[in-house]
């Protein structure tokens, strides 16, 4: 889908994240799977559908072989949604969920409310703050680019369920990525599949401090020009994926999947609980019926052994690779792998066939249980992406949608190294990319891994320096900072190099005179600094932030809606805590 048809549909995706989001506690969310099944039950099935179910053992439950198919129609073209998924961007739909997804949000209605201490079961890494660093001492900065968003969505889903984000489950820039900044896309005159955008001005949070902002654009490849996709999908349907808003949501997800993708992409699917089983082989989505039809059987009991189904999963995308396709394995689970192979043998065992072509994307689900340090990492070493699903509609944006970022690569093994003159500027700090952090000599060392970036995908990295005294913003010519980034082209092994410049007269003199989506983004960056404690924001300055991104609109801007919403929910929450 083009970056402008993207656009037109984001306002309409945008109004309902909230009221699907908001009713992750109430009836449309919970029933999805029971919605789902009432909307295809009088269909007939299709000739030529197999009814796909799993032989019972003492310690996993079969897969329910009552398979109710949902009728075959011609596949809708690339990159449009059809069904229930066009319905719901319809222009009456979007009306109605917006005025009662707001009436929610402002009365906290829903039918469910989930465990009051969900939190506490789940895990997240702890971040150690990036702190300021003497340019004097050591004048670079090193990191690998990072496009997963799940620490947004995470933050979405706790704030409409009335809590605080646990402090560890904020990852600043996941929170920045989440959002289209607009940025033109590359010009094709130096070969680069992605442009690099670079802008300057003072901090709104911190006296005498300035914000440098790294912008990447990625080229945006045609649906009907991408390749083919070899997509196995791995389900956890271990008894902790019982929930609604977890294996109910997975289906709806895979469901909005076959609606997007092109008639030759094929989908497997291995289920894993207790024991794993292959509920699909690998078939096109030209043969729709099939594929909802087993979706359509999952359920959910025993205990998991992820080790099992991940070498299932594995050897069939192996034995069905397509040479110069896209390969992958797609995890759905709430990261609660309490059997087999676990730690650093299973992330081994990821690595291994990530180098043989073979990537892997984690989508999780849920919440009580829910291991987001486990799932982040499998990505991380799997050359995947790494998003966390909390509504139908998140399911919408990332599976329909943006689904040319989720699967095309355009560059692997993305590092940027920016480094600071040393006349200029005192000292610095990368704010967030904690755990994408690199050392100095590794940005030219071919060998260590790095983000992958997908069609059309944008990532921002914002730094936050302090000027030398007498180096004056916007009037001296000496230069500031270079940009150097490096990239593999997504099947090749010896990386290529970018290098930008910015000077200190090219720094804006005001926060004000800065671009929309430069302040949108320092918006953002607060807003992710407060949650989660940084010694470094400025108190908890919500309303100056509902300022800056309420003063910070452009032609992309649909999602800010949704996240003025969100602040406010938080400044209720951090003042009701005291």
């Amino acid at each position: 889908m083009s970056k402008s048809s993207r656009r037109r549909l984001a306002s309409s995706y945008r109004a309902l994240t909230l009221a699907f989001a908001a009713s992750s506690a109430g009836v449309v969310l919970w029933s999805c799977a029971a919605w789902d099944r009432a909307e295809t039950s009088s269909t007939s099935e299709p000739s030529g559908t197999e009814r796909v179910a799993v032989e019972e053992s003492d310690d996993q439950p079969a897969v329910s072989a009552d398979t109710i198919a949902a009728p075959s129609p011609a596949p809708a073209p690339p990159g449009e949604l059809v069904g229930a998924a066009a319905e719901a961007v319809s222009p009456s739909k979007m009306a109605q969920s917006r005025r009662s997804g707001r009436a929610k949000l402002a009365s906290g209605a829903g039918t469910f409310a989930p465990p009051a201490n969900y939190q506490a079961g789940e895990n997240y890494a702890k971040v150690r703050e990036n702190q300021m660093v003497q340019a004097s001492e050591d004048n670079r900065t090193t990191f690998s680019l990072d496009v997963d968003t799940a620490s947004y969505t995470i933050m979405r889903r706790d704030l409409t369920n009335g809590r605080l984000p646990v402090p560890d489950s904020v990852r600043v820039e996941e929170y920045i990525n989440f959002f289209d900044y607009d940025d033109e896309p590359p010009s094709g005159a130096d070969d680069a599949p992605f442009a690099t955008h670079l802008e300057s001005a003072p901090s709104p949070f911190g006296e005498g401090r300035y914000l440098l902002r790294v912008g990447v654009q990625a080229m945006e490849v045609p649906a009907d020009q991408r390749p083919a996709a070899n997509l196995v999908f791995l389900i956890d349907v271990s008894g902790s994926m019982s929930a609604p808003n977890k294996l109910g949501l997975v289906q709806f997800a895979l469901s909005t999947l076959v609606n997007t993708l092109r008639p030759d992409d094929t989908i497997g699917i291995v289920v894993y609980a207790g024991r794993e089983a292959v509920v699909l082989e690998p078939t096109a989505v030209s043969q729709r019926g099939a594929i909802l039809s087993a979706i359509e059987t999952l359920e959910a009991g025993g205990s998991t052994n992820g080790e099992a189904g991940i070498r299932t999963a594995y050897d069939l995308a192996t034995r069905h690779f397509r040479t110069g396709g896209i390969n992958r394995v797609i995890l759905c689970t709430d990261g609660d792998f309490n059997v087999g192979l676990t730690g650093d043998a299973l992330i081994r065992l990821v690595e291994q066939y990530r180098e043989r072509g073979v990537t892997l994307t984690t989508l999780g689900f849920g919440m009580g249980n829910y291991n987001d340090h486990h799932m982040e990492q499998l990505a991380d070493r799997g050359n995947g992406n790494y998003a966390y699903i909390d509504s139908r509609n998140e399911a919408l944006r990332l599976l329909g949608r943006d689904l040319g970022g989720t699967l095309q690569v355009i560059a692997k093994d993305v590092k940027v190294q920016v480094i600071f003159n040393t006349d200029a500027v005192a000292r610095f700090r990368l704010i967030g990319y904690e755990n994408r952090v690199l050392a100095h000599q590794d940005f030219e060392n071919d060998a260590i891994d790095a983000a992958e970036i997908g069609s059309g995908q944008f990532v921002t990295a914002y730094i936050e320096y302090e000027l030398r005294e007498g180096v004056p913003a916007g009037v001296d010519p000496r230069q500031l900072a270079q940009v150097r980034i490096r990239y593999k082209a997504p099947d090749g092994d010896r990386s290529m190099e970018l290098d930008r410049s910015i000077n200190v007269e090219q720094v804006r003199q005001s926060f004000e005179q800065a671009s929309p989506v430069f302040r949108f983004g320092a918006g953002v960056a607060e807003f992710a600094e407060i949650l989660r404690h940084s010694e470094h924001s400025q108190g908890a300055r919500f309303d100056d932030v509902q300022r800056i991104l309420r003063g910070a609109s452009w032609s992309g801007s649909s999602d800010a809606g949704e996240l003025i919403e969100l602040v406010s929910m938080a400044q209720r929450l951090w003042s009701q805590q005291g």
